[in-house]
């Protein structure tokens, strides 16, 4: 039996939607996961008419050792098409990867859900995983934006509003999604002080993180709007961040780069090396968090409860990793100087 792919991926994402497929753990699929499932097909429809090629899917479930064969090498030439096809419009390995991990899950709800055996095919859409660098800043940054009144007299009120949500995002280390909706009845009073008690809505893990008062003194500002933090898109919140931080001073010089296919490029912003404030993000929040914490010796276990990270999450053992090379990076110098110091009392002591 043969089968239109893009009749059946449209049938994936109407089921999606509908809440018939669902997760393994049986939750619905976020709104923005079926936004990439219909990015995705976008772009394979655009794959196909630019190409010419018109992709079908053959069910292998009866399917001899030679067709076996045969559709293995056809989904190897189309998957390899379709991953120049991205790189060719500047895409790089993350992205390439994402796309094909959706059709990986694509042909598991054929097999599994509609019983179009898929099972030999999956394996053809293999991705090699960008280690995109962290970027995170340090606590004299955050004591900075919190502290400095000076700079923050400078601002105007957008920027402030801006200024408020980063410095609670550095501290509390929620995705943006789950820090937008903060409510009231998010916080909780009790003798030992004020915490924030928060389900997140990626993993539905639950966060309970006790507040200092400058976090406090910024959810008091705007509490009477029915939300803690002043409400912005994500994008517009990028940029006003990038501002933020340019104002701050934050100007240095890191650059960037990017791989295709395992081989690393360097990617430019009009023209010019991206610099430290360039490659600030709402994710930058997150991970700030995260990292700060592990860097003052809080157990990974506590982390990861305080971060909402599910069990065994690879992402999260990624923050443990920089972590230990920014000790790493500090003790080597307490090392050098040690040793500068013990070569110097050497030398003094033949003389």
């Amino acid at each position: 039996m043969i089968y239109n792919f893009e009749t059946l991926f449209i049938r994936f994402i109407v089921s999606s939607h509908t809440g018939r497929h669902k997760q393994l753990n049986g939750r619905r699929l976020r709104k923005s996961v079926i936004a990439k499932y219909r990015d995705t097909l976008h772009s394979i429809v655009q794959f196909e008419s630019e190409l010419n090629i018109d992709l079908h899917i053959c069910d292998l479930k009866k399917a001899g050792k030679n067709l076996l064969k045969s559709e293995i090498k056809r989904w190897d030439r189309i998957s390899a098409k379709y991953a120049k096809f991205l790189f060719q419009r500047g895409c790089f390995d993350n992205y390439v990867s994402s796309h094909f991990k959706i059709i990986k899950v694509f042909f598991r709800y054929l097999t599994v859900e509609k019983l179009i055996d898929c099972t030999v095919i999956i394996n053809c859409f293999k991705s090699v995983k960008e280690q995109i660098p962290i970027i995170v800043l340090e606590q004299k940054h955050i004591a900075f934006l919190t502290g400095n009144e000076k700079f923050a007299a400078t601002l105007n009120a957008r920027f402030i509003a801006t200024k408020d949500i980063f410095v609670v995002g550095c501290f509390v280390g929620l995705r943006f999604g789950d820090l937008m909706n903060l409510r009231p009845n998010n916080i909780e009073c009790s003798s030992g002080g004020n915490y924030l008690r928060v389900t997140s809505g990626k993993t539905n893990t639950e966060t309970i993180l006790k507040l200092p008062d400058y976090v406090i003194t910024i959810f008091n500002k705007y509490k009477k709007t029915g939300k803690l933090l002043p409400q912005i898109s994500n994008s517009q919140l990028n940029k006003n961040i990038k501002l933020l931080c340019e104002a701050a001073g934050w100007t240095s010089v890191i650059g960037k780069s990017r791989n295709q296919e395992g081989i690393p490029h360097t990617v430019l912003k009009n023209g010019k090396p991206y610099r430290f404030c360039d490659l600030i993000t709402t994710h930058t929040m997150r991970r700030t968090a995260i990292t700060n914490l592990l860097l003052l010796g809080v157990p990974e276990l506590m982390v990861r409860q305080i971060s909402g990270h599910a069990p065994g999450s690879k992402a999260f053992y990624r923050y443990v990793s920089f972590a230990q090379q920014y000790l790493d990076s500090a003790i080597d110098l307490v090392h050098e100087r040690m040793n500068a110091l013990i070569d110097a009392e050497k030398s003094q002591s033949k003389l």
